[in-house]
C-alpha cells in the first residue's frame, strides 16, 4: 500500500536513531536532531529524489556512526549507562544490541521495498 517508507528514509531514520541512542542517551549531548526534530516523520516525509538531500543523508548517517565508534570505542565498560525517558538507566551493551536489532529491522523493511519493486521472494 501508498507508504512514504524509502531507503533514503531509512537511512535518514537511522541516522536520527544512532544520535538518539549514542549522542544523547549515552554520552548525555544535548543535540537536535537532523531530520525528526520540527516534524516527527520528517526522516521519511522530507526524503526526496534530490542529489543534495541524498548527500547530506549519507554525511550526516556517517557522522552519527563514527561519533557512536569513537564512543564505544572510548567506553570504559559496556556496563555504561546512559537514561532512556521510558526504560530509564540503560547499559551500553543494551544499546548495541538494540541498535543490532533496529538494523535488522530495517533491513527486513528495505527487503520489501526491493520485493516491491523486482518482485522476487525467497532466496
Amino acid at each position: 500500500g501508498p507508504s512514504p517508507m524509502s531507503l533514503l528514509g531509512l537511512l535518514r531514520h537511522m541516522a536520527d536513531v544512532e544520535q538518539g541512542w549514542c549522542r544523547e542517551r549515552m554520552a548525555g549531548l544535548d543535540a537536535t536532531r537532523h531530520f525528526t526534530a520540527t516534524e516527527p516523520d520528517g526522516d521519511f516525509d522530507g526524503a526526496i529524489g534530490d542529489d543534495d538531500v541524498v548527500a547530506e543523508a549519507w554525511r550526516v548517517w556517517r557522522e552519527e556512526i563514527e561519533f557512536a565508534e569513537r564512543f564505544v570505542a572510548d567506553a570504559r565498560s559496556l556496563d555504561l549507562t546512559g537514561g532512556d525517558p521510558w526504560r530509564g538507566a540503560v547499559s551500553l551493551r543494551w544499546v548495541l544490541i538494540h541498535m543490532i536489532e533496529e538494523y535488522a529491522r530495517h533491513n527486513g523493511h528495505a527487503d520489501i521495498l526491493r520485493e516491491r519493486i523486482d518482485g522476487v521472494t525467497g532466496y
